[in-house]
């Protein structure tokens, strides 16, 4: 028999929401096992159970906007740094792409609990997923991510053969050997990533331990989500038919 395992770790696994929107939504009697409510924080349940979000759970989660912004070079990810702006203060009613179809109206309540879901060096410009979904946050940057990102990255430098079969596999990085990724030319001083993993810097460093210098990295997809003709500095909504 398994043993049994806390319920918003559970939620958190199956993709439900976040944990703390787990504990949120026990606390409020949102949450049913098996068809009986749970209301007592760090209740565990049995791993094979049936679990099920009450409506007002539902409907809260589908307010909750996804906001993909295509971030300049000079704005960091997440928190602010001395003499350097986050990125989410580019996310305003002024800078939403006009070619955004998706039919909701900008409201300031989007911004609430809006965080980056992964990082974009400072350095670095292109696709950035600013979330206020738990799920969606988990997809791209829980441990158990899987979700692709693709990069086009300006070199300078000489790469052999041996050096670009190491870019695909073989790098370790602060002592931890790197996941497998594709590498491949672009074009003559381009060069195309796709990671399934972001350690802080990593293509940066990558290149580096290959004898390349980068001058220019840019996002241009995340799973299924592309970077587009969305312009720098702007943004729009993930709309309710696309997903990652």
């Amino acid at each position: 028999m398994s043993e049994p395992v806390r319920l918003s770790k559970l939620m958190s696994e199956r993709g439900l929401c976040s944990r703390r929107e787990a504990d949120a939504y026990i606390e409020k009697g949102l949450v049913f096992v098996d068809g009986r409510r749970i209301t007592e924080l760090g209740t565990k349940v049995d791993p094979d159970c049936a679990i099920r979000l009450d409506t007002q759970a539902c409907a809260q989660q589908a307010e909750r906007v996804t906001i993909l912004l295509h971030k300049p070079v000079g704005y960091v990810s997440g928190q602010p740094e001395p003499g350097y702006q986050p990125a989410v203060t580019l996310v305003r009613g002024d800078t939403r792409w006009e070619g955004d179809r998706a039919p909701r109206r900008f409201s300031r309540d989007h911004l609430k609990g809006l965080a980056p879901a992964g990082r974009l060096d400072i350095d670095s410009t292109g696709l950035l997923v600013l979330t206020q979904d738990g799920r969606i946050a988990k997809q791209l940057i829980g441990d158990d991510s899987v979700v692709e990102k693709e990069y086009l990255v300006r070199v300078e430098g000489r790469l052999d053969e041996r050096g670009l079969a190491l870019l695909n596999h073989g790098l370790s990085l602060d002592g931890r050997a790197l996941c497998p990724a594709k590498v491949a030319w672009q074009n003559t001083d381009q060069l195309r990533f796709v990671l399934r993993e972001g350690r802080k810097r990593q293509i940066r460093r990558m290149c580096e331990l290959v004898g390349l210098r980068v001058t220019g990295l840019k996002r241009v997809r995340i799973g299924r989500v592309r970077l587009g003709e969305l312009p720098p500095g702007q943004w729009r909504y993930l709309h309710t038919n696309e997903s990652f």
